[in-house]
C-alpha cells in the first residue's frame, strides 16, 4: 500500500485518491544532449498554430535540457500587438531557452506608415544572423550538453526561425538564401522554420516534416483584432 502525498492527494504511483491519473513531479532543468535531433522542420499556412506549435517544441526541448533559441522575423511589433508577447517572458523563465528578433515596427505592405524599405532591411539583417547562429552550431558538439546560460553564439541544439518563410515569399530575403541555409545545416540541429500563407515549395523537399496549418474559420475575418494571451 502506499501513502498518499498530503499536498496532492496523489499516491506514489501518480494516482489520485478519486481514481484519476495525477501529475508526475516534474525534475530540474539540467543540461543534456539530444539523442535523435538533427531535422529539418517547416510550418506553413493560412491557418493560427505555426508560431505556437515551433514555442511548445522549444519549451518541451528546454524541458529536457537542451539548448534553444528563438529568432523572429517579421514581427517588430504594431499598433494592435504589444512589443513584448508573452512568449518573450515565458522564455526568459526557462533556463537554455532565448530569443531575439529582427522585425520592423508594423506589418510589411500593410500601408501603415512603415517603409518597406525598413521591413527588407531588418529581414536581410535577421537572414545575416541566422547564419551566424547555424555556423555557431556547426562549430559547437551538439552530441554533448551545452551549458544553460551560454549565449546563442556558442551553439543550440534546436534554432528556431520564426516567419523566415513568410519573409522569403515576401521577397525580403532570397528564396535561395533559405534553401542555402538549409543545405549547410550541421547534422546534429534541429532547424524549424515557420510562416506563410503560401507553401515555400522552394525549401520544402529539403524538409523532413512539412505541415500544413490550414485555417477553417478564425475570429480575424470577423474583424476580431489579436487578443493578448493567444496571439501575442
Amino acid at each position: 500500500m502506499t501513502e498518499d502525498d498530503p499536498a496532492t492527494g496523489d499516491d506514489a504511483s501518480g494516482d489520485r485518491d478519486d481514481g484519476t491519473a495525477g501529475a508526475p513531479e516534474p525534475t530540474s532543468i539540467e543540461p543534456a544532449a539530444p539523442e535523435a535531433f538533427g531535422r529539418t522542420q517547416i510550418w506553413w499556412g493560412d491557418g493560427k498554430g505555426k508560431t505556437t506549435a515551433a514555442l511548445g517544441m522549444g519549451f518541451r526541448a528546454a524541458g529536457h535540457g537542451y539548448r534553444v533559441h528563438l529568432l523572429q522575423f517579421m514581427k517588430g511589433g504594431a499598433a494592435s500587438v504589444e512589443d513584448v508577447r508573452g512568449e518573450y517572458n515565458a522564455i526568459r523563465a526557462v533556463p537554455g531557452f532565448t530569443y531575439e528578433h529582427s522585425g520592423h515596427y508594423g506589418w510589411h505592405a500593410m500601408n501603415d506608415g512603415t517603409d518597406d524599405v525598413d521591413h527588407e532591411a531588418r529581414a536581410q539583417g535577421g537572414m545575416e544572423r541566422a547564419r551566424d547562429l547555424v555556423d555557431a552550431a556547426r562549430n559547437a558538439d551538439l552530441d554533448s550538453p551545452l551549458e544553460l546560460d551560454a549565449p546563442a553564439d556558442d551553439g543550440v541544439h534546436m534554432l528556431v526561425l520564426d516567419e523566415l518563410c513568410y519573409a522569403a515569399n515576401r521577397d525580403l530575403v532570397a528564396p535561395d538564401a533559405v534553401v542555402d541555409l538549409v543545405d549547410s545545416k550541421p547534422d546534429g540541429l534541429e532547424l524549424v522554420l515557420t510562416g506563410g500563407h503560401e507553401e515555400p515549395t522552394y525549401v520544402t523537399g529539403r524538409a523532413d516534416l512539412v505541415t500544413n496549418v490550414r485555417k477553417e474559420r478564425h475570429p480575424f475575418d470577423d474583424g476580431v483584432r489579436a487578443r493578448k494571451g493567444t496571439e501575442f
